[in-house]
């Protein structure tokens, strides 16, 4: 049975970034493979990932909404053989993107056909990791369900947390299928003093934990190089190994 994990937050906290961190520690720790699954439409963990990607499932679904199908192929089979084109492959993990959100007209077809097959390709993975849109629109739509570990990313400041709070209330609201969520604090500068400590505990948010501010995570951000190549002994990679031994089966 896949372990489905997701990330959420505002955007600028560093989800990507930290999806990457937690992708690399489970090839690491030889829980693999691993579906690593970019859901925000402006993708770019192939960029953390140091990977290229040449297509998108979104693509597929616009191709079949327009009715580009070859001759002689029935719309399942299309959609599969588009689907295996998306995945690109690397030891120890695999990547999907979605791609834009769609255009106008109805999608109902496609969205059905492409969630099936989704369902079944993560079904050969024992991990997945999500990253999804920044924000709250993701799980307003429902795109993220049935999520056995929910990563609420914030950075230190009082709006970032905030809106992972609001974030952790609209997951409850929906019953949305997250078996445990949690707050992780990116780029931390200093412990969480006692009143974030008390406003987490009253919405009954559990703090997974901190990762402190690193210049050679920025450093590798701004020089475009991939982040997963960051070295073992690095502040942030070691406390985000932390983290994940606590709460990753």
């Amino acid at each position: 049975m896949t372990f489905s994990i997701a990330m959420a937050g505002k955007g600028g906290t560093g989800k990507t970034t930290l999806a990457g961190m937690l992708i690399k520690y489970l090839v690491a720790n030889s829980k693999t493979p691993v579906l690593a699954v970019d859901a925000d439409c402006n993708a770019n963990l192939n960029e953390v990932l140091g990977l290229e990607v040449i297509d998108t499932l979104g693509n597929a679904r616009e191709e079949m909404k327009k009715g580009i199908v070859p001759g002689g192929m029935t719309k399942d089979i299309f959609m599969s053989m588009k689907i295996d084109q998306a995945v690109v492959e690397s030891p120890g993990f695999d990547l999907v993107v979605l791609g834009q959100p769609e255009g106008a007209g109805c999608y109902c077809a496609a969205n059905t056909l492409l969630t099936g097959f989704l369902e079944r390709l993560t079904g050969n993975y024992p991990y997945e990791v999500t990253d999804n849109e920044a924000g709250m629109e993701h799980i307003s739509r429902l795109t993220t369900k049935n999520v056995d570990l929910l990563l609420l990313v914030s950075d230190s400041s009082r709006r970032g947390v905030q809106a992972a709070m609001r974030i952790h209330q609209l997951a409850k609201k929906l019953n949305i299928g997250v078996k445990r969520s949690g707050l992780i604090i990116n780029r931390s500068k200093a412990e969480p003093d006692e009143g974030l400590l008390s406003l987490l505990e009253a919405e009954g948010i559990e703090l997974f934990g901190t990762i402190p501010e690193d210049d050679t995570v920025y450093e590798f951000d701004h020089q475009g190089r991939p982040t997963v190549d960051m070295p073992e002994d690095n502040s942030a990679i070691r406390a985000a190994g932390e983290i994940f031994d606590r709460i990753i089966p």
